[in-house]
């Protein structure tokens, strides 16, 4: 057994945090799926460099130039078929794991973050018109991103709820996945076919907050050299205790009881970008019961070669929750930086999408 099959055993699922044409042409994908990959995901960074740095995308766009379409609904038709040639391979995963893996997940625009109307009928339109089981719609984890999330699932659709960070959002987040789910059992739907997980963001924690460690006076040295690389996943083990709570909550088992599924945490952004650190640090610190980890490329590579397969997300809690005390003691206010890197993520997210739009538009005209 390769370590993505040993975490399996311990609860967790591996999901690939990638996509384009070219990886599900020449069997990437399945390979992975044969090793023990059980989902995927993608993000409008991810798109922009498929079909930017690809020809495979060339013919289409020259076939949709010919059309009425927008630049953005021709996107969304490139799109649309890559995602549903990965739902397709992913699809007997989906039914051999009764519909708890097996997914992959495609992105509401990014530019309505801050628009809960918009969201929810961009997601139902996008969610429809894929008509696949095996899909999950990503939202932002914005407050309104929350109330777009109790809507859908209120309406039995899957949620992928993105960049979230702070402890204060995913408590939002919880909160809305189980009103949505109450909502859904009163009109008499089927709780077991409802699926959802919280992207909860790791190593930009650790980005943003080392710089304002680096950035104390000399003597905080021993406060540096303790928290320094560890806050993401301080801040990560502290979630994972939350959600053993929620989802062990009297108010949550009568739901259970009604066949319903957790809201599993999945860690996100676990590619290491310390060079000095350990290329799995995020990987082997975050490998716990009910929780996905999806990994970009070299990562899982590296994973693939030398993971670890210890369950250790409820190893050292007490510690985890000291660290982030003991940041607050030097006067760095986690949750200010954490709002911001919301915000950054939002922006990032965006400017990948508009640049996408706009290299779709220039190599139209190039092939015409």
């Amino acid at each position: 057994m390769n370590p993505i099959e040993k975490v399996q055993l311990l609860g967790q699922s591996i999901w690939y945090d990638n996509i384009n044409r070219e990886l599900i042409n020449n069997g990437y994908i399945k390979n992975l799926l044969d090793i023990g990959i059980t989902g995927l995901t993608s993000n409008p960074t991810l798109f922009e460099k498929a079909i930017s740095n690809s020809k495979l995308y060339d013919q289409d766009l020259l076939n949709f130039s010919k059309s009425d379409l927008s630049t953005e609904q021709i996107f969304e038709e490139l799109a649309v078929e890559d995602i549903r040639s990965v739902a397709a391979l992913l699809h007997p995963i989906y039914e051999k794991t009764n519909k708890k893996d097996g997914y992959v997940s495609l992105e509401v625009n990014p530019k309505l973050a801050f628009d809960s109307n918009k969201t929810i009928l961009e997601a139902k339109r996008l969610y429809n018109k894929l008509d696949c089981p095996n899909i999950m719609i990503k939202v932002p984890g914005t407050d309104e991103g929350v109330i777009a999330l109790e809507a859908l699932i209120s309406e039995g659709i899957n949620i992928n709820v993105t960049l979230i960070f702070s402890q204060r959002s995913y408590s939002k987040v919880r909160e809305g996945y189980i009103l949505g789910l109450e909502k859904f059992e009163q009109k008499g739907g089927d709780l077991s076919q409802v699926h959802s997980v919280a992207s909860f963001f790791i190593s930009r924690v650790d980005t943003i907050i080392d710089k304002q460690l680096n950035g104390l006076s000399s003597s905080f040295n021993n406060v540096r050299q303790k928290l320094l690389n560890c806050i993401g996943i301080s801040n990560a083990k502290i979630a994972y205790e939350e959600f053993n709570k929620t989802f062990n909550s009297e108010r949550f088992n009568s739901l259970l009881a009604k066949g319903a599924n957790v809201q599993r945490p999945l860690w996100a952004s676990t590619s290491t970008k310390n060079p000095d650190l350990s290329d799995v640090l995020y990987i082997d610190s975050l490998i716990g019961n009910n929780t996905v980890n999806t990994i970009p490329d070299n990562t899982l590579k590296a994973f693939v070669d030398h993971g670890s397969n210890i369950s250790t997300l409820n190893n050292n809690v007490a510690e985890a929750k000291s660290n982030i005390q003991l940041l607050a003691s030097v006067e760095i206010n986690l949750e200010k930086y954490l709002d911001l890197l919301l915000i950054e993520g939002i922006k990032s997210f965006t400017q990948s999408y508009e640049e996408l739009i706009s290299n779709i538009e220039t190599k139209i005209k190039s092939l015409i």
